[in-house]
């Protein structure tokens, strides 16, 4: 067995077996606990809803818990393994629910193959649940199954199957239209493939405004076109369009589109040459595409493609849709996931992948920098924006199409799946709030650092200040427009290329310094260091703020911050905070941890007041720990 199969088996193996565990959110350490979780109180609860149904999402878990149904006739790149076998896929699905939404999930493997028998099953689920995820299950079985459950059941269905890869798909198709200048109107669309995912991601693309006429289907017999009765069903009939073609080749002549959802290396070389200028490859068969990424590069380079791996840009993965779908609908009660909730999907994420890429998915994927271009249509699985940007989505389709059974306002509503995330962003939103009110001028010295520039890009598009970047304007504009960034409203500032204000600042460093030995010379000589420059932009009232320090030494910032800047009026010692954000905490904030390394009585003293100062600034009541790591001198220093 190789090693990666071997490492496979240890991961599911290790530990508890499998990747799933149930875990009570209340608690159970006493006798009362126990009387309140089970017999006699929860009694109490069961009356509630009993008299009100609609209090269930109150009491249990209901409202936030979907079920992964399965019967394991479908899993990709495996086949009809059974329910059994399928658990490990289902136990998957269930960890990304939670990891990228929240949501909790049952794994429910079902030991049938008869469609009424899953039909039957979902629906005695439906007191249980808030949703149902339906998983890798044959067509066209699962086209039967949804389209009963969606009119039988008041939760939303969803076959993934179907609808996870259309959503993403489409929003890539979206975007590589827009970057060849082609209309939804007129591409001509060649699918390769007529399984569940390729009916119902053409389907979905006929709602983004492709022609039906103008989608070319094949499957394993070919062109599925108009009078053919060979492996026909109700479900490959719509896509039957009147056309000489019958071959994969004789689709692919003059397409603008290949969607592949069926076998690898079907494709040849001759035809992606046969294929329209630009054309758009997405080659989604999983493990192996239907044409390897570099095959296609060798052919046409004027090609965006795109496949379901990990290891090329443009990965159509479904995890991009569906935690953040069914987040949107638990969260306003919807009835059903319908169309419009899907196409909401669609287009959040096509315009999220157009918007500056934070630096924690660039710090996620190994320092690899993305913009919206050929190589990056969609956004990362790991780009924690995707919550706040589909969830709301969807939730605002849900209740413009009449589904939602509560209604949100989507401003709160994305406030508070931003808070999920972080427990600091309530208290860093209001900060954000309160800056938007009276943006100041805030000067960062690593003007060079690309993230300090894609920090100033934000800080124009939130609206929270002006920012200043220290730097020569031409090398600053490189090294932005290297990394695809927006310098608009941003400042550039240099001492070379500021003669008047550099002397200025020079003489009154002198001025303030010379009683301290500090000559003419060397004030002049300072003034051509970013952090002495920032620091007499402050102090002369040029700018507000002075932000530095990724890339120099703590001491060679503190310096000349106090030798220029100095601390308030009242104040007699600087100090250091770290503001640190916990799962089971809101924020905790530790001081002095870079400053005063053996603060006597009056510097611990002035360290908790101004710890405490700015914590109240923060709309937080301080509750204050005095920590040591010496018992009673125990440790010398």
């Amino acid at each position: 067995m190789n090693a990666r199969k071997v490492a496979a088996l240890d991961y599911h193996s290790e530990g508890s077996p499998g990747k799933i565990e149930v875990i009570p959110t209340k608690s159970l350490n006493t006798q009362r606990d126990l009387s309140l979780a089970y017999s006699p109180g929860v009694a109490v609860p069961c009356l509630e809803i009993q008299a009100n149904p609609e209090v269930v999402t109150k009491y249990t878990a209901r409202g936030n818990l979907v079920a992964v149904v399965s019967n394991g006739t479908a899993v990709l790149g495996l086949g009809n393994i059974g329910p059994m076998a399928a658990k490990p896929v289902m136990e998957g699905k269930a960890v990304l629910f939670k990891k990228f939404a929240g949501i909790d999930v049952f794994d429910l493997e079902v030991d049938s193959e008869d469609p009424e028998d899953i039909i039957r099953f979902c629906q005695l689920l439906e007191p249980t649940v808030a949703g149902i995820n339906l998983e890798d299950i044959r067509a066209p079985d699962c086209f039967l199954i949804e389209s009963r459950l969606k009119d039988d059941l008041d939760i939303p269905v969803f076959h993934d199957d179907q609808h996870g890869t259309a959503i993403i798909s489409g929003a890539a198709v979206l975007n590589a239209f827009e970057l060849t200048g082609r209309k939804t109107s007129e591409a001509i669309v060649v699918f390769n493939g007529a399984g569940a995912s390729a009916i119902g991601t053409a389907r979905h693309f006929i709602n983004l405004g492709i022609l039906p006429e103008n989608i070319l289907m094949l499957d394993s017999k070919g062109v599925i076109y108009e009078g053919r009765e060979e492996g026909m069903n109700g479900y490959k009939e719509p896509f039957a369009i009147a056309t000489e073609k019958r071959t994969l080749a004789d689709a692919m002549e003059g397409a603008d589109v290949f969607i592949g959802l069926s076998v690898p290396d079907v494709v040849t070389k001759e035809m992606i040459a046969s294929m329209a200028a630009q054309p758009v490859i997405f080659a989604l068969a999983n493990p192996d595409p239907e044409v390897d990424p570099k095959t296609v590069a060798e052919v046409r380079k004027d090609a965006i493609v795109a496949t379901g791996r990990s290891d090329y840009p443009n990965q159509v993965n479904n995890v991009l849709g569906f935690p953040f779908l069914f987040r949107g609908a638990l969260d306003v009660r919807a009835t059903a996931i319908n169309m419009p909730m899907m196409l909401a999907a669609t287009k959040a994420l096509a315009t999220l992948a157009k918007s500056t890429v934070p630096q924690s998915v660039t710090a996620a994927y190994g320092g690899k920098h993305f913009s919206f271009g050929p190589q990056y249509l969609i956004p990362k699985p790991f780009d924690a924006r995707i919550l706040f940007h589909v969830a709301p989505a969807v939730a605002r389709a849900a209740m413009e199409s009449g589904v939602a059974q509560e209604k949100l306002d989507i401003d709160e509503y994305e406030d508070k799946l931003k808070g999920s995330l972080s427990p600091a962003w309530h208290v860093i939103r209001g900060m954000v709030e309160r800056a938007r009110r009276r943006p100041v001028r805030v000067v960062l010295t690593d003007g060079y650092n690309e993230k300090v520039i894609r920090a100033a890009e934000q800080i124009v598009d939130e609206g929270v200040a002006i920012p200043v970047l220290v730097g020569r304007r031409e090398k600053v504009q490189q090294i932005a427009e290297l990394h695809g960034l927006d310098l608009t409203g941003v400042e550039v500032e240099h001492p070379i290329e500021s003669d008047e204000a550099r002397h200025a600042y020079a003489e009154e460093l002198y001025e303030l310094r010379k009683r301290k030995g500090l000559t003419r010379v060397e004030a002049r000589s300072k003034m051509y260091q970013p952090s002495y420059f920032a620091g007499m932009m402050v102090r002369t009232g040029v700018a507000d703020a002075m932000v530095a320090g990724i890339e120099s030494h703590y001491p060679e910032i503190m310096r000349p911050a106090l030798e220029i800047i100095g601390t308030a009026e009242g104040v007699r010692r600087a100090s250091g905070l770290y503001m640190v954000a916990l799962r089971t905490r809101e924020l905790l904030f530790f001081a002095d941890p870079t400053v005063n390394i053996d603060p006597d009585v009056e510097a611990l003293t002035d360290i908790v007041l101004l710890t405490a100062s700015f914590v109240e600034d923060l709309g937080i009541k301080p509750r204050i720990a005095m920590l040591s790591f010496s018992n009673f001198g125990s440790v010398r220093h």
